[in-house]
């Protein structure tokens, strides 16, 4: 968690490149998470400042459905504290030089740098990934592979963050990705408004794996999602997977096969990561004693508390408070 503020600051640079043949969807996410208005969180403009660019006056979208034109210049990247480069079909078709410059330079002055689905192609073309861990779209993974071998390509999550650089799997994972950034930048309770504005979930658990193509059983698992949200009512509570077994009336074994292939996880760690979450909402929302907080998460002791967070986070709870709580500096109290 390399940035971070207890309060939203527009200050916050953003420029997304829209290039020929961009995706339309993965540009809307980008604005549509970075640059709208956010009442929900009292805030009568954004969370940053995001401007469109591109290395043409007019830039045609993927197949031709819309021209887009009054995009600022591609120098606008100069500015910029993140860089958002969208996916394109043609993959196979490196980005002009005059992308893969911007985006060079972008990244060598210290701009964070994101692509969406298969953006992480022009950043690989631009020589950011080598080394470095990144994914891309399951469908191109095998070519991704053959023409930039030198990355570590990680296909089966939803998103890759590597510090400075971070990679969306696919279009919708490109909305994780972006909550993923607003968690990062101002915390869990800023990240959970924005989703609850989107109406999409604020964390999904699993990789991008459970939407490889692959035969349907003959007789379909049945959903978890009644199961999660009872669950989720009662983190405080001294669950257990066996609870969760009993409330989904199967076995452990099953109930574990069913968290394998519809979250990709399993249910201990799914149960563990809720925990997290609530606890550290509880910290952004002020409450000062960690036995408290531990107690109404679930998380059980103090100690625990400390490691689940830092595992989590990066952060001790007294650090996450005075990144993102809304009481300042004060350190917890055990």
């Amino acid at each position: 968690m390399a940035q971070g503020s207890s309060q939203p600051k527009p200050g916050h640079r953003v420029a997304v490149i829209v290039d020929e043949g961009t995706n339309p969807f993965e540009v809307g996410v980008a604005t549509e998470l970075f640059g709208l208005p956010r009442p929900e969180l009292g805030l009568a403009g954004p969370l940053y400042d995001v401007t469109l660019c591109a290395p043409t006056r007019e830039v045609r979208m993927n197949h031709g459905f819309f021209t887009m034109t009054g995009v600022a210049p591609l120098d606008a990247v100069d500015e910029a504290d993140t860089l958002v480069v969208p996916g394109r079909p043609d993959n196979v078709v490196p980005r002009g030089a005059a992308v893969r410059d911007a985006i060079r330079r972008t990244h060598a002055r210290g701009a964070r740098v994101m692509s969406l689905c298969t953006g992480s192609f022009a950043l690989a073309e631009a020589g950011l990934l080598e080394g470095r861990r990144a994914t891309t779209h399951w469908r191109w993974a095998d070519i991704f592979r053959a023409l930039h071998p030198g990355v570590l390509l990680e296909p089966d999550v939803l998103f890759v963050d590597d510090g400075d650089i971070l990679t969306a799997s696919g279009s919708a994972a490109a909305l994780d990705l972006c909550l993923h950034v607003v968690r990062r930048d101002h915390g869990a309770e800023v990240a959970n408004a924005v989703s609850r504005r989107l109406v999409f979930a604020a964390h999904r658990d699993g990789g991008q794996k459970q939407f490889v193509e692959r035969p349907l059983p003959d007789v379909p698992d049945e959903s978890l999602a009644p199961l999660l949200a009872w669950a989720q009512g009662r983190l405080g509570e001294p669950l257990t997977v066996g609870d969760l077994a009993a409330r989904a009336a199967v076995s452990p074994a099953t109930l574990h096969r069913r968290f394998r292939a519809q979250l990709g996880t399993t249910p201990l760690a799914w149960l563990t990561g809720e925990r997290v979450t609530l606890a550290c909402r509880l910290i952004e929302r002020g409450e000062e004693r960690l036995d408290v907080v531990a107690a109404r998460s679930g998380l059980g002791t103090a100690a625990n508390l400390r490691a689940r967070v830092r595992r989590e986070t990066g952060l001790s709870p007294s650090a996450y408070r005075r990144r993102f709580g809304q009481g300042g500096g004060e350190p917890l109290m055990s």
